[in-house]
């Protein structure tokens, strides 16, 4: 059930089989029932109604960057005009090797995650795409050695 402000209520079924599909989204319905101690039918269940309250947003694969040719990541913080956020948002949509970005509060307006087979083609895109969308004033570069993920459903 949602609270008074649309969130939902999640118990501890709930964030195990948000656990396992977050290490695994393509595991059967039984696979995940028998991880998360319930029945099939209940795992169906419990995962519609994540999927219908927009818990669950989409299934998908995670990409090994490295793998995939994209050797070199870094974050880049941007300062933009403060009229300008749904310009700038619309262009690194479409803009290549950018990962995510997120507006932010704070020093910086924007962080940009991006990833790039090296860092000839990372320079292009910090000095000749990011640099260059109208409303950026300033970006600040900082590249990842390493990198890791941490438990979001604990």
């Amino acid at each position: 059930m949602a609270d008074a402000r649309g969130r939902v209520e999640l118990d501890d079924v709930d964030r195990g089989i948000l656990r396992e599909l977050t290490a695994d989204s393509r595991m059967s319905m039984r696979v995940l029932a028998d991880r998360v101690h319930i029945s099939r039918a209940h795992a169906y269940t419990r995962v519609e109604r994540l999927v219908s309250a927009g818990v669950v947003e989409q299934f998908t694969v995670r990409v090994d960057p490295t793998a995939a040719g994209l050797a070199t990541s870094a974050f880049i913080a941007l300062s933009i005009r403060q009229d300008s956020w749904r310009s700038v948002a619309a262009e690194l949509k479409t803009m290549s090797f950018v990962d995510h970005f997120s507006l932010l509060g704070g020093d910086f307006d924007v962080l940009v995650l991006v990833r790039t087979p090296d860092n000839e083609t990372l320079r292009h895109v910090v000095l000749e795409g990011l640099q260059s969308l109208d409303g950026v004033r300033s970006t600040r570069t900082w590249l990842i050695f390493d990198e890791a993920r941490g438990g979001l459903h604990g």
